[in-house]
This record gives structure tokens, C-alpha cells and sequence, in this order.
């Protein structure tokens, strides 16, 4: 049963999914995604999930951030691989030329392609992650984009996103005036976290997906993970 602080889930259009918006405020309402990710627990929760799988690495490995924004998850990635003797090689993919030209500095590589047809071949990346991504798709295109996440991965899946909740979409909108976030930013965070997920939601995506029930962990700041080993299907 869903909790009264869990709003129904909602498929919203979000102003920066517009292919057509301004390439200036896409770069510049992703700059507020990426203070959002480090002071609301966005970036933590992306990395925690991703610990586990980093033991599983070999010294030289592979990491694809899918939907990367401005690449900072897979920049924090790669730092804390090296401090247990792993050198991460990170691949960021956004379908915004834009913001794959704007990661390209903390990237290893950065792609400008399709999520739902990620421009790899089949279990060639070592570690394919998303995160705050997976509730912008929809439908059969969300099942896709697992798909062909887990079609990529050789050690691990890993899936970082919102978990949907009045407090959370509150708390956004009162905290993005002191931080001077644009009103994109605002408008977008608060329809980000009404597509959100509750666990039991992410659960069933991943298991009609790729046959595969996983445990979802509740981060802190309304974010909820999870990973698997990827599976043939």
C-alpha cells in the first residue's frame, strides 16, 4: 500500500526533455543538478551502490554513465576507484550535444547517442550506470533502457534515481529559491521527483526488464539504488 506521503506517480513533460530548448539553459540548469546531486544526497547515493561493484574489478577497468548531464558521478567514480588501486576509465553518454561537449573535461570519453540504443557492443563495459535518469523514460522505453544497460554490462548494472514523495518535492522547491536555482531547474526537479520511484516500483521495472529481482536500497535525501550482474536474455 502506498504511503500518504507517496503522491501518485505522474509522467509530466520536464522543459529540458524539449530537444528544442536552448543549449545555454540546458548547461546552465544542469550546473544546478549538479549542486542538487552533491548537497541532496544525489551523488552519495550514486556512488554507495557503486562501491560494491567496484570490488569486483579488475586494476584497469571500464564505467559508462548513461545520461551523464555534466559527468559528475562518473568524475567522483574515478575518484574513488583510484583509492583502492583501480584506474576507471569513465564514458559518459547524453543524448545533448551540449553536455556531452560540457563533460568532456572529466571524462575519459563523452558520446552524444541514444540511451535506448547505446552505441556498444554487448558486455563490453565494465560497469553501465544511471542515475536520476531512468524516470525520464517511460513505459516500455524505461524497460528499454534497462535492456540495453544490462546488454552492455560485463560486471555490474547499477540504477540510482528519485524515490517519489510530497516531502521531496516540497523540500526541492523551498531549498531552489536560497540557492538561486534557475526556475527550469525548479520546474523540472519538482516534476523529476513526482516520476519518481518507490522501491517496490523500482523492483518490478528491473524484474519485467531483465527477469532479475533486486534489492533496492532508501538512500538518504528520497533516493533509492540498486544493481545486478547482468544477464543474457
Amino acid at each position: 500500500m502506498r504511503s500518504i506521503l507517496t503522491p501518485p506517480k505522474q509522467d509530466g513533460p520536464e522543459i529540458l526533455d524539449d530537444p528544442d530548448v536552448d543549449p545555454e539553459l540546458v548547461t546552465r540548469s544542469l550546473a544546478d543538478v549538479v549542486r542538487s546531486n552533491s548537497l541532496f544526497g544525489g551523488l552519495s547515493s550514486a556512488i554507495d551502490e557503486l562501491k560494491d561493484a567496484l570490488k569486483e574489478l579488475p586494476p584497469q577497468a571500464t564505467l559508462l554513465d548513461v545520461g551523464t548531464g555534466l559527468g559528475d558521478i562518473p568524475c567522483r567514480a574515478r575518484e574513488v576507484a583510484r583509492q583502492i588501486g583501480i584506474d576507471l576509465t569513465t564514458v559518459g553518454l547524453d543524448s545533448a550535444l551540449e553536455l556531452a561537449r560540457a563533460s568532456r573535461p572529466v571524462l575519459t570519453l563523452a558520446v552524444c547517442g541514444d540511451a535506448l540504443r547505446l552505441p556498444f557492443a554487448d558486455h563490453s563495459i565494465d560497469i553501465v550506470m544511471c542515475s536520476q535518469v531512468l524516470h525520464h523514460f517511460a513505459g516500455s522505453d524505461a524497460l528499454e533502457l534497462l535492456r540495453e544497460m544490462n546488454r552492455v554490462a560485463r560486471v555490474r548494472v547499477v540504477v540510482s534515481d528519485i524515490r517519489r514523495s510530497w516531502i521531496a518535492a516540497a523540500g526541492l522547491w523551498l531549498a531552489s529559491f536560497p540557492l538561486r536555482f534557475h526556475a527550469v531547474s525548479r520546474h523540472d526537479g519538482v516534476v523529476s521527483v513526482m516520476r519518481g520511484f518507490t522501491p517496490e516500483e523500482l523492483v518490478d521495472t528491473v524484474r519485467e526488464a531483465v527477469a532479475r529481482k533486486t534489492v533496492v536500497h532508501r538512500r538518504r535525501a528520497f533516493r533509492v539504488t540498486t544493481s545486478w550482474t547482468p544477464v543474457d536474455r
